[in-house]
């Protein structure tokens, strides 16, 4: 039996945590980049994600699944959507999530801001558009929700539709019993409170970083960037194909950019940090290119 102690509303020890399992839990059997081949990393090595997965991991799901009902994405929205909290720049905001680095953790002495540069400069590297280089260094600077005091299962996780039935694709969706939704009839239909092939900017999905960060970028970069920041931790959809009667034909065309976007989210995290003063003039000019100097957060 494990003793590892798990705290009860933020069971990881870092971010970095859920990531790791997202590895394992959705192993990429091959890579379209040359530049994430090139890092000879063995993806193959926990394929068992439920035997393998570390007990704070695993609460990690069963708070998020309990928690994140349609009420509680509502009112997440109205409080966070007001972007009322701070204002600043993006490469400022990359600056301020580097305050989330946890020293207890041994896998890595990377910052925030390290992570989000190792995403894009392979992405630039695959010779991308630059927006698609953009869209890959800004994908997590949603994260600042944590900074923002809010708690981990409500910042990061797989992202799933709430208000209609929950797919067993799920990873661990067992623990949607939980939900006070799963007892709700109304909500646990196949279509639930939508309209089959209503189109998935109709639907709520749960509340974290990414359905955020895209609402900060939303008037700024082109559509296919988008659909990268607001569906990349959509797994069951992108990865298992599931609620493909809630999308439109334009929706799963969208999801061809969020597929290959996936690998560059997962696996271009390298030992060798890259050097931030050199690459702060390339971004900073980057980023004004496309968003203005300060931003409502």
């Amino acid at each position: 039996m494990s003793t590892e102690t798990i705290p009860p509303s933020n069971p990881l020890h870092s971010l970095d945590e859920w990531e790791d399992f997202l590895k394992a839990a959705y192993p990429e059997e091959e890579h379209g980049s040359e530049f994430i081949k090139n890092l000879k990393r063995d993806q193959n090595q926990f394929r068992d994600y439920r035997k393998e997965v570390r007990p704070s991991v695993k609460e990690f799901y069963k708070i998020n699944h309990q928690h994140q009902t349609l009420d509680f994405v509502l009112q997440k929205k109205k409080e966070f959507l007001s972007f009322s909290r701070k204002e600043m720049g993006i490469w400022e905001a990359a600056e301020f999530l580097n305050q989330l680095v946890d020293d207890s953790d041994p896998d890595t002495d990377l910052s925030q801001l390290q992570h989000l540069l190792q995403t894009s400069e392979a992405i630039r590297t695959d010779g991308h558009p630059d927006w698609f280089v953009l869209t890959g260094f800004i994908h997590d600077l949603g994260k600042i929700l944590c900074l923002f005091g809010e708690p981990q299962w409500a910042v990061v996780g797989d992202t799933f539709p709430v208000g209609c039935r929950y797919s067993n694709k799920i990873v661990f969706s067992e623990f949607f019993e939980l939900n006070p939704d799963f007892t709700n009839p109304e909500l646990q239909t196949e279509n639930g409170i939508y309209e089959e092939g209503c189109g998935l900017d109709k639907i709520h999905l749960s509340w974290g970083h990414d359905e955020y960060i895209y609402h900060i970028a939303k008037p700024y970069l082109p559509e296919q960037g988008l659909y990268m920041l607001r569906y990349h931790s959509f797994y069951a959809a992108h990865k298992e194909h599931e609620y493909q009667h809630l999308m439109t034909d334009h929706d799963k065309k969208m999801f061809e950019w969020v597929r290959r976007f996936n690998p560059y989210d997962l696996y271009s995290k390298a030992e060798t940090p890259p050097n931030v003063e050199e690459l702060k003039p390339y971004y900073q000019e980057l980023i004004g290119k496309y968003f203005p100097s300060s931003l409502r957060w």
